[in-house]
C-alpha cells in the first residue's frame, strides 16, 4: 500500500463507511454529508481562491489596454504586466495554490465512492483491503446498502435526473465564474466551455454510478453558494434581473436636470434679479420726483 492509500484514501474510506452507520445505515446520506464537512473544512482555501479569482478577473480590461500597447514587445508586457499584478497584490500562485492543495482530498473522496459501492465480488474483496481491523464497527457495516431514494447508488440513474441535475448545476457554476470579455476569441472559447464541460460530465453520469453523480451534484450546490457569498452572482446576476433603483427618483438625470445650473448659481442669479429691480425701481421714482 503506497503513502497515497495509507495517508489519504484509506481514512477517507473508513470514515464514510462509519458516518454511514450513523446516518440510518444510509450511503448516500453519508456521500452529502461527508462531501459538505470536507468542503467546509476547506471553505478558507476556496474564498482565497475565489477572492484571488474575482481580483484577477477586474484586471482583465488593464492587461487587455497592456497587451495592445506592448503585445509585440513581451519582455515589455511581462514586466508590465507583473507592475499591474503587484500594485493589485494579486499572484498567479494566489488563484491555482488553494486549489492545489485541495485537489488531493476532492479525488480521495471521489476514490472512496467508487471503492466503498463494490458492487462486484472483486471490488468487495479488494475493499478488505482498506478497512481498519481495529475498528470493530467497519467491517459488519460491508457490503453497504446502496439504496438511496429512487436511486441505486452503484449504478447509473435510469430515470436520467441526475444527469440532468449534474450538467445544469456546473452550468450555474461556471456561469458565475465566467469573465465578461471584449475580446471575441476569448469570449467564444469562455462560450463553448460553459456548454461543453457541463455536457460532458452530464454525458459521464449516464454510465457512472449514481454515488459518483450525486457527489458531484452536491459539491456543485456547495461551489455555488460558496462562490455567491465570496464575489456574489458574477455571471448570473443578468439572469435574476437589474437591481431596482428608488421609485421617488430617476435612475438617470432627465435633459431638465441636467440643463439646470448649480444651486449657488440660481441663488446668485436670484439676488442680482432682485438688485436690479431695486434699482430700476429706485430710479423710477426719483425720475418720477423730478418731473414733478
Amino acid at each position: 500500500m503506497d503513502i497515497w492509500e495509507l495517508v489519504i484514501l484509506r481514512p477517507v474510506i473508513n470514515v464514510l463507511i462509519v458516518v454511514s452507520k450513523y446516518l440510518f445505515n444510509n450511503l448516500g446520506l453519508a456521500i452529502i454529508v461527508l462531501t459538505i464537512v470536507i468542503r467546509g473544512v476547506m471553505y478558507p482555501l476556496t474564498k482565497k481562491q475565489l477572492q484571488a479569482s474575482k481580483r484577477m478577473q477586474e484586471l482583465q480590461p488593464k492587461i487587455q489596454e497592456l497587451q495592445k500597447k506592448y503585445g509585440k514587445d513581451r519582455q515589455r508586457m511581462a514586466k508590465e504586466q507583473g507592475a499591474l499584478f503587484k500594485e493589485a497584490g494579486v499572484t498567479n500562485i494566489g488563484c491555482i495554490l488553494p486549489m492545489l492543495i485541495q485537489m488531493p482530498i476532492w479525488i480521495a473522496l471521489y476514490q472512496s465512492i467508487i471503492r466503498v459501492l463494490a458492487t462486484t465480488p472483486e471490488a468487495l474483496l479488494n475493499l478488505s483491503r482498506y478497512l481498519y481491523s481495529p475498528w470493530s464497527v467497519v467491517f459488519p457495516m460491508v457490503p453497504l446498502k446502496s439504496q438511496f431514494l429512487w436511486l441505486d447508488l452503484g449504478t447509473a440513474d435510469k430515470l436520467l435526473v441526475l444527469p440532468v441535475l449534474v450538467g445544469g448545476t456546473m452550468w450555474l457554476q461556471q456561469k458565475m465564474v465566467t469573465p465578461k470579455t471584449v475580446n471575441p476569441q476569448q469570449q467564444t472559447q469562455g462560450q463553448m466551455m460553459l456548454v461543453m464541460m457541463p455536457l460532458l460530465f452530464a454525458f459521464m453520469t449516464l454510465s457512472f454510478p449514481s454515488g459518483l453523480a450525486l457527489y458531484w451534484v452536491t459539491s456543485n450546490i456547495i461551489s455555488i453558494v460558496m462562490q455567491y457569498f465570496v464575489t456574489g452572482w458574477g455571471g448570473l446576476a443578468g439572469l435574476f434581473g437589474k437591481k431596482k433603483t428608488d421609485d421617488n427618483r430617476p435612475s438617470k438625470p432627465s435633459s431638465e436636470y441636467k440643463k439646470l445650473p448649480p444651486t449657488r448659481e440660481i441663488d446668485s442669479t436670484a439676488r442680482n434679479i432682485v438688485t436690479g429691480s431695486q434699482k430700476i425701481n429706485k430710479g423710477s421714482r426719483y425720475g418720477n420726483s423730478g418731473s414733478k
